[in-house]
C-alpha cells in the first residue's frame, strides 16, 4: 500500500531558513521538455512530502498574455503562502514557487499551444512541460503533481510511421506531438518508359517493370518491419496513389499490416512536408476517435453482459482500491474532489474517516487523478476520451480483472 506524508507536519531536521538559502537549494531550470512517457513517468513519481505541490496548466493563445493568466491563477492559491497553520518553510517553498512561475511568465516568450508548470522548491521540483496543444487554465496544490491533463493529452498522440510510396521509391517519416521527421528513403531500379509499343518486347518489358516494383514493396515491407522493432511505432499510414498503396499492402509482414490505421491519397511528386502531415493527422484524428469509441464501447458492453466492468464514479473508485481495473476511460472533464486513504490505497468521493482501516483520509482536489495513478501502478492502462455522450454522464468506466468484492460500508 502507499504511504504519503500528510502537508503541514513539522519536521525539526529541515534546513531551510530563508527565501535566499531556498532558491540557492532549487536550481533555476530553463529547458522546456516536450511531453512524453518518460516525462509524464517521472513527474507522476514525484511527492513533495511535507511540501505542497503546484501544478499548474496554461493555454497560450496568440492573442492571450501568459503573464495575466498567470497572476489570475496564482490569486487563487496566494492564501496558502500566508496560512500561519503551515511551518515557516512550507510556506516560504510556495512563496519561491509563486515567485518563479511570475518569472517564467515574465521573462519568457511562451509559444502558443500549452504548458505545464510542475513546482515544489521545498523538495526541488520546477519542471516546465511544453504541450502540444492548449489546454485548459488551471491551478492545483496537493502533495503530489497533478497529471491528468498531461495524460490526457500524451493519450491523443501515438507515434505513427507515415510512408508515402511510389513503384520505385518510398520515404519514411515520424510522426508525433504534432512533429514530423525524416526516418529514410528507400530507392529502387524503375525502367525507363519504353520507345516502342506492342508486341512481345513491350510485354517483357512490362513483365520486367513489374518484377521490379515488386521486388520494391518487398523492400519496403522489410523496413518498415525493422522499424516497426526499432522505432516502437503504434500506428501506420500509408500514402501515394491508391493502386500503389494497394499494392505495396500485400508484402507487409503480420505485424505491420495490424498497426496500419489508414491510407491517404496524394501524388508523391508533388505532395510537400504540410500536405504528408496535414493528411497523416487527418488518418490519425479518425483512428483515436474510433479507438476510443470501441474501447467504450467494449466496457459497456462488458456491463450489460455481467462481465467484470464498472460504470459510474463510486464503483470505479472502488475498483482502483481493490487494483481491479485492467483498463480505465477517463471523460476528459473537470476535476472531481474526493478523498484518499494513504493507508489502505481506499479511494471514494467523500468521507473523514477510510471505512477500511478507520485512518484519516486525505482529501484531494481531483480524485480521478488519483485514480488513473493507482491504475497505472498496478499494470493497467488508462484512456483519456472527449467529447463521447455514452460516457459523459458516467465520468469514468472501467473493465476490471476480476468481479468486485462487496464495497465497504461507509
Amino acid at each position: 500500500m502507499r504511504r504519503q506524508a500528510r502537508l503541514g507536519v513539522t519536521d525539526p531536521g529541515s534546513g531551510l531558513g530563508s527565501l535566499r538559502d531556498l532558491r540557492r537549494a532549487v536550481p533555476h531550470r530553463r529547458d522546456f521538455r516536450m511531453i512524453s512517457q518518460d516525462v509524464v513517468n517521472r513527474i507522476i513519481r514525484f511527492h513533495g512530502g511535507r511540501f505542497p505541490v503546484i501544478s499548474m496548466y496554461l493555454g497560450i493563445g496568440p492573442d492571450k498574455s501568459a503573464r495575466s493568466q498567470v497572476a489570475s491563477l496564482l490569486r487563487q492559491i496566494e492564501p496558502l503562502s500566508e496560512d500561519q497553520s503551515l511551518d515557516h518553510d512550507v510556506r516560504l517553498s510556495v512563496r519561491t514557487d509563486r515567485q518563479r512561475i511570475e518569472d517564467l511568465a515574465r521573462e519568457e516568450r511562451l509559444q502558443p499551444g500549452g504548458l505545464g508548470i510542475f513546482a515544489c522548491s521545498g523538495n526541488g521540483l520546477f519542471e516546465q512541460v511544453s504541450l502540444p496543444r492548449p489546454v485548459r487554465d488551471r491551478i492545483v496544490v496537493d502533495a503530489k503533481p497533478w497529471v491528468r491533463p498531461m495524460l490526457a493529452v500524451l493519450d491523443e498522440y501515438h507515434r505513427m510511421c507515415v510512408v508515402l510510396v511510389d513503384k520505385a521509391w518510398a520515404q519514411v517519416w515520424e510522426l508525433y506531438l504534432g512533429e514530423i521527421r525524416e526516418i529514410t528513403q528507400i530507392k529502387d531500379p524503375a525502367l525507363r518508359k519504353p520507345d516502342f509499343a506492342g508486341g512481345m518486347a513491350e510485354y517483357r518489358v512490362r513483365n520486367k517493370a513489374d518484377e521490379l516494383s515488386k521486388r520494391h514493396y518487398r523492400r519496403v515491407g522489410s523496413v518498415l518491419d525493422e522499424l516497426l522493432r526499432t522505432e516502437r511505432f503504434d500506428v501506420v499510414a500509408l500514402g501515394g496513389h491508391p493502386h500503389e498503396m494497394t499494392a505495396v499492402t500485400g508484402f507487409l509482414s503480420r505485424d505491420v499490416a495490424a498497426r496500419v490505421a489508414g491510407t491517404f491519397a496524394v501524388d508523391p511528386d508533388t505532395a510537400t512536408v504540410a500536405d504528408i502531415r496535414r493528411s497523416a493527422e487527418a488518418v490519425m484524428d479518425r483512428y483515436e476517435r474510433h479507438e476510443e469509441q470501441r474501447l467504450v464501447d467494449e466496457i459497456f458492453e462488458a456491463a450489460a453482459e455481467g462481465r467484470p466492468a464498472a460504470i459510474g464514479l463510486e464503483p470505479c473508485l472502488w475498483a482502483g482500491s481493490v487494483a481491479a481495473v485492467q483498463h480505465l476511460v477517463i471523460d476528459d472533464g473537470p476535476a472531481v474532489p474526493g478523498v484518499v486513504c494513504d493507508e489502505s490505497g481506499w479511494l471514494g468521493a467523500s468521507g473523514r474517516q477510510c471505512p477500511l482501516c478507520g485512518q484519516p483520509t486525505r482529501e484531494t482536489p481531483d480524485v480521478l487523478d488519483e485514480l488513473a495513478e493507482f491504475v497505472v501502478e498496478e499494470g493497467g492502462a488508462v484512456k483519456h476520451v472527449a467529447d463521447n455522450s455514452q460516457l459523459r454522464s458516467h465520468r469514468v468506466a472501467g473493465k476490471l480483472r476480476f468481479p468486485l468484492p462487496p464495497a465497504p460500508q461507509l
